[in-house]
């Protein structure tokens, strides 16, 4: 695990590949493990009970490990807030979304985020929108629409859930620009760890409030569901997201959100039985291109903020 300090770039360069991947993998993977633990537990408990533990195991592996608690008051109150916008309020909205629409179709909506990142890195973060950015966008934008059309005539989804997925997604691009534009100190684990704790602590009221404990049944299934959310997920995916958002940009990262459709698709058949139909697939073909053209490095400079 020694590298020498003479050649950090061609190890971090070698990661990369994998981490994207596991990244896509476990975040598109969430959408349909989610709908599995929602027939067992009421959206608000689940994600209630999915941050306070998170957040409780990351802080207690770091004070184990003696991880450095290098925070400063302003840093604490952005993690917070990033826990209520990244945390509490999108995957409260989309959990909520999601006992109505399929997981597939939310995992579709959500991967139309970079459009939005975009345009506020733009504004908010300095980030440069090329030509190839631009083109890459839109073509993404255009796969997404086509697969998410396609499933909505059949009526099967709801626009109520559709409209609070939305929401969610204005929630998330919120805590990304958040991040980028004041970067809190500390270590990822630490701060992923404040950041649950804050999103559990938000939910709390609103759980007990709107929801019944009677109506969680306990299962294997559910367990199961909570633990991968809990580990894989919250506390590892979660890392992968703000190591990506750092490391290549708010508006590169996001793009990488444009992969969520067909393997959104692909779990939610896989787990769900959910159908997969023709124009899903054809439609990933503008999602890739779309992906490439806005990831591609242009320069030393691309991705800075």
């Amino acid at each position: 695990m020694h590298v020498a300090t003479q050649v950090p770039a061609p190890a971090a360069v070698s990661t990369l590949p994998l981490r994207i991947a596991a990244f896509c993998v476990f975040w598109s993977s969430a959408f349909a493990v989610a709908k599995l633990a929602l027939a067992d537990c009421p959206p608000l408990f689940l994600l209630m009970a999915r941050f306070l533990l998170a957040g409780a195991i990351m802080l207690g592996a770091a004070a184990v490990l003696r991880t450095s608690w290098d925070f400063t008051r302003r840093d604490i109150v952005v993690l917070a807030l990033l826990g209520v916008a990244n945390n509490a309020l999108y995957l409260g909205l989309n959990y909520v979304g999601m006992r109505s629409i399929s997981a597939g179709l939310s995992a579709l909506i959500v991967s139309a985020n970079p459009v939005l990142t975009a345009v506020l890195a733009a504004v908010f973060l300095q980030e440069r929108m090329t030509w190839r950015k631009a083109a890459g966008l839109l073509l993404g934008v255009a796969g997404v629409a086509f697969i998410v059309q396609s499933r909505i005539v059949t009526g099967v989804d709801s626009p109520v859930g559709v409209a609070f997925t939305i929401a969610a997604v204005v929630s998330l691009v919120g805590g990304t620009i958040l991040y980028k534009r004041f970067a809190p100190n500390g270590g990822l684990w630490i701060g992923n760890g404040v950041q649950n704790l804050a999103g559990g602590v938000a939910l709390v009221p609103f759980a007990f409030t709107f929801e019944s404990v009677g109506d969680i049944v306990p299962s294997w299934r559910l367990f199961l569901a909570l633990a991968y959310l809990v580990l894989v997920v919250s506390a590892f995916a979660f890392v992968l997201w703000f190591q990506l958002l750092t490391e290549r940009g708010a508006t590169a990262a996001s793009a990488y959100h444009f992969l969520m459709p067909p393997l959104g698709i692909f779990f939610g058949w896989l787990l769900l039985g959910e159908h997969v139909a023709w124009h899903d697939l054809l439609g990933v073909l503008p999602v890739a291109i779309g992906i490439y053209l806005v990831t591609r490095p242009a320069g030393t400079s691309q991705g800075k903020a």
